[in-house]
């Protein structure tokens, strides 16, 4: 077990300095699995280095479980005897905000912060044609993939693709690895359903890559900058590039039948892209376009989602998201240092094309007001600094 620095647990006590952190998979259980904390991001499995926790991939899952039957499903045998990595790499766990911001930005977040840190915010896109088209939105997070590969900042990125490949008209996002260009390509666009990117780690690990990319959702990119503040061990350490995806919420895969395909008779198979742009946006294969409103999508709202509090990917080096007036650029959030000298480089070179990002005022005042509303879903009860910032709830 290691030594932490101090911290603030979740019943507002403080820890002292240098105490040992002992927690394991039965608190992690008892206070993010069973609270409904949990995202889903699957950090504990990649990080149990005995493999004892599985993950649920069906829809209405989506979540770890414990593969032992020593203990039964609440408990561990390995946690009993000190193993701790599933509660240092769970970014849900007590004080995870926290310990991020300070290892990011050694400082936490300021009230008025209310989409995490950051030094600029930029609209941009893409200007290889191919790259914009296929990506959503500008394209940037195809563009910077590929530049990034081609500039040996990573081997690899961690993303999700399509079941199947992307002619099989599934829709299922899964887990993968993308080492090419072709399999950045093949990476592109907005699912809306939620793959679990971290789990691509060992199959990464496993054909070579050593520099690794991380492309998830907003639950994801917290992960990474958690486990570095925790040191849960080498699990970490490929991931050197962390790209972070504004995310309100994703939609349990049980949509497309129930919604989309009973009411409006649009087929998974039929459908070449979605978008959301204050409405369901649709495209098909024969050249349709079709508005679904987002109040009849609320149903299948992933379990996962609904107490998630970070729209903005508050902890990623680069947070992007399509939240502007029209769908031709990329909201680009630059949150590290890292993040500054990829964005400031492709600038340079003209590899993506940018303008401040208040020439859209509307975007960025949107984005605060989706980050507030996410927070405002993270319980009182729990860890209280994530809803720093956000108005004092009304008592009756």
């Amino acid at each position: 077990m290691g030594i932490l620095p101090p911290m603030v647990t979740s019943d507002g006590s403080t820890t002292a300095k240098g105490a040992r952190w002992s927690f394991h998979w039965k608190e992690l259980k008892n206070e993010v699995v069973d609270a409904d904390l949990c995202t889903g991001c699957a950090g504990c499995v990649i990080a149990c280095p005995h493999d004892v926790l599985g993950y649920d991939h069906s829809q209405g899952g989506y979540h770890p479980f414990h593969l032992e039957e020593a203990l039964g499903p609440d408990d561990c045998v390995h946690g009993q005897k000190g193993c701790t990595a599933c509660t240092r790499a769970c970014p849900r766990f007590r004080a995870w905000e926290i310990q991020a911001n300070e290892h990011l930005f050694d400082r936490d977040r300021e009230p008025e912060e209310i989409a995490g840190i950051y030094s600029d915010i930029l609209l941009t896109r893409a200007t290889d044609r191919m790259l914009h088209q296929m990506g959503q939105d500008g394209g940037l997070v195809s563009a910077i993939l590929v530049w990034a590969l081609e500039h040996d900042y990573i081997d690899a990125a961690l993303t999700s693709l399509l079941e199947g490949g992307t002619e099989s008209g599934s829709w299922r996002p899964v887990p993968g690895v993308a080492a090419t260009r072709e399999e950045i390509l093949a990476s592109a666009g907005s699912r809306y359903t939620y793959s679990a990117n971290t789990l691509a780690i060992d199959d990464a690990i496993a054909a070579g890559h050593r520099r690794l990319a991380l492309v998830g959702t907003s639950c994801q990119s917290s992960v990474a900058p958690v486990m570095w503040s925790r040191k849960v061990g080498k699990i970490s350490k490929p991931i050197v590039f962390n790209l972070g995806l504004l995310c309100s919420k994703t939609f349990d895969d049980s949509i497309f039948e129930e919604l989309f395909w009973a009411k409006y008779r649009l087929a998974r198979r039929d459908i070449v892209k979605m978008n959301i742009k204050g409405v369901f946006q649709i495209w098909t294969r024969d050249g349709g376009y079709h508005e679904i409103n987002l109040k009849e999508c609320h149903a299948w709202t992933r379990e996962g989602c609904n107490h998630c509090p970070d729209f903005a990917a508050e902890h990623a080096d680069v947070s992007c998201g399509g939240i502007g007036k029209d769908n031709d650029w990329t909201l680009t959030i630059v949150r590290t240092e890292l993040g500054r000298e990829i964005v400031t480089r492709m600038i340079a070179d003209g590899s993506i094309e940018a303008r401040p990002g208040d020439s859209d005022p509307g975007a960025i005042a949107l984005m605060r007001k989706l980050a507030a509303k996410s927070r405002q879903r993270w319980p009182e009860t729990a860890e209280s600094a994530v809803r720093v910032g956000l108005p004092e709830p009304t008592r009756p």
